[in-house]
């Protein structure tokens, strides 16, 4: 499977093109939004195209052809206003599902936070993050695509254990980027994961153990 990673350039997006890189099944194609974020995955023998996700349709459409899934981990960041979450988190993910449909690829993984599915349990701190991810999140079940949206609790630097706890009502945790990551990887041919959204945070199953109790 050759995977578009949007946001490849993201502390989530950065690790997961690492691991697919060197995937004996997978391939990796990481979509960066400027010149000056090619180095680094060029050096590694990453293949990489240039894309804005604030750019159109069609422009999005052209970065992922030849790919045959795709993983949104891209954000504005905490570092913006509401206005850059609304372009990128909720806008550019919506385009990014209308040119999936539009090229064909039909398997489409989200990187989304944990219970954005839930109003009542935003984090108020951020929440027109939470808004976007809720939104977009319902565009991507809506729409034609087969699905997995992934919603981890708060993200860590530390080294990933491989081991997880999955769910729809999960109680405020934390969980290793790397994690995630190797979450990710394992949910692209995952029969149980397709059509599902979950909360992700660490615990005490094998992530494939974890996947196959969805």
């Amino acid at each position: 499977m050759k995977v578009l990673v949007v946001g490849a350039n993201g502390q989530i997006g950065q690790k997961l093109t690492e691991m697919l890189h060197s995937h004996d099944e997978h391939s990796v194609l990481a979509m960066v939004r400027n010149q000056e974020q090619v180095e680094a995955f060029s050096k590694r023998g990453i293949e990489i195209v240039i894309a804005d996700l604030e750019g159109s349709v069609a422009h999005l459409k052209q970065a992922m052809k030849g790919c045959d899934a795709i993983v949104f981990t891209a954000g504005s960041g905490g570092s913006t206003g509401a206005d850059k979450t609304l372009l990128i988190d909720l806008d550019g993910a919506v385009k990014t599902m209308e040119a999936a449909e539009a090229a064909g690829v039909d398997r489409f993984i989200m990187v989304s936070a944990l219970q954005a599915n839930n109003r009542e349990n935003w984090n108020e701190a951020i929440k027109p993050y939470y808004v976007a991810k809720h939104y977009a999140d319902r565009v991507l079940v809506q729409s034609n695509l087969t699905y997995t949206i992934i919603r981890p609790g708060g993200l860590l630097n530390e080294k990933g254990t491989g081991k997880i706890s999955v769910g729809n009502q999960l109680e405020r945790g934390y969980i290793p980027r790397e994690d995630v990551a190797q979450t990710i990887v394992e949910a692209l041919s995952n029969e149980h994961t397709k059509k599902r959204s979950f909360d992700l945070i660490a615990g005490d199953d094998q992530i494939s153990v974890a996947l196959n109790k969805l």
